[in-house]
């Protein structure tokens, strides 16, 4: 089993983080579950880890699984402000279906209760029970399995923030075992069809919320900027408010993909046909995943019914 650090709240100690070797030997027992490696992919805050990082994760994972065959899966660490973009972009593009689980920490190791190590454990036993292959990108924290396309972090401090809404979650570690519940369905990992290896740089993709009075002039100057895709997070089922239509309308002009999400925290947009015919439905993703997929899409197919297909497939 390798670990592959890159930082986070589970490692940022007072007066200096811990390396991976350090929390590999912070975890008691790991050998009764695991071999464990390790190596320190980063050692920052999750907010700073750059796109281009996560393209060079994701190569680096799919070369650990291409080279090593007795591998049994991976366990990266990651802070928790970005841990679930993190966890659905290296769904999308790890392309083996040996588990690959994601866990961080909301204490660090200065504070009492941290509770790193014990989540770090979970990650570890979790990524070698034989059952997790084939099941995606895992987020394991506070004993619970959580999907990365679905997992959301609910809450800024407390320790059970990582929520599936609507879901539930995949399953739990307990004492005496790890227990699956239900699989995702959408298309992930060894089925996907994003390979990112000649991947230089991904396009850029804006977020925009919908508000009372929101304005499409920011809209259409981040498309003069290179916005090559737009993700709004509309009002309930779909509804922008002030001059965004505009603004949307402005960026499919000039070729530049729009997907419409919901900013509820859950439910689902569909794709509709008609006068939004070049307008893609977000489905059920949250904005920011939203922004992933379709970031990766771009590097494949601009055609809004390509796209329309990746979104309900994904």
């Amino acid at each position: 089993m390798r670990l592959v650090a890159t930082g986070g709240t589970i490692s940022n100690r007072t007066g200096g983080r811990l390396t991976a070797e350090e929390l590999i030997k912070s975890m008691p027992n790991v050998e009764r579950y695991a071999t464990p490696e390790f190596e320190q992919f980063a050692n920052t805050a999750s907010s700073a880890l750059t796109l281009e990082q996560w393209l060079q994760l994701t190569r680096r994972i799919n070369t650990l699984f291409k080279e090593d065959a007795a591998l049994a899966g991976v366990v990266v660490t990651s802070g928790t402000d970005t841990l679930e973009e993190l966890a659905y972009f290296l769904n999308l593009t790890v392309r083996d279906p040996r588990p690959v689980v994601i866990v961080g920490s909301m204490r660090n190791p200065s504070t009492l209760g941290y509770e790193g190590a014990a989540n770090l454990l979970e990650g570890f036993r979790v990524a070698a029970e034989p059952a997790s292959r084939g099941r995606g990108v895992l987020v394991v924290m506070n004993d619970e399995i959580n999907a990365a396309r679905e997992v959301t972090k609910t809450d800024a401090l407390r320790l059970h923030t990582f929520q599936t809404r609507g879901y539930g979650i995949l399953g739990v570690v307990d004492s005496d075992r790890v227990v699956y519940y239900r699989k995702l369905e959408r298309r992930h990992t060894s089925e996907s069809e994003f390979d990112v290896s000649t991947v230089s740089a991904l396009p850029r993709v804006d977020v925009f919320y919908t508000y009372q009075g929101a304005p499409g002039d920011i809209i259409k100057a981040a498309v003069d900027a290179g916005a090559r895709g737009i993700v709004i997070a509309t009002a309930g089922a779909g509804a922008t408010s002030g001059t965004q239509a505009d603004g949307m309308q402005y960026a499919r002009a000039q070729g530049v993909a729009v997907v419409t999400t919901t900013r509820a925290g859950s439910g689902r947009i569909a794709n509709r046909a008609g006068g939004r015919g070049t307008t893609v439905g977000g489905e059920d993703l949250a904005p920011i995943k939203a922004r992933i997929l379709l970031m990766l899409a771009l590097t494949k197919t601009k055609d809004p019914a390509e796209l329309r297909r990746i979104f309900s497939e994904y």
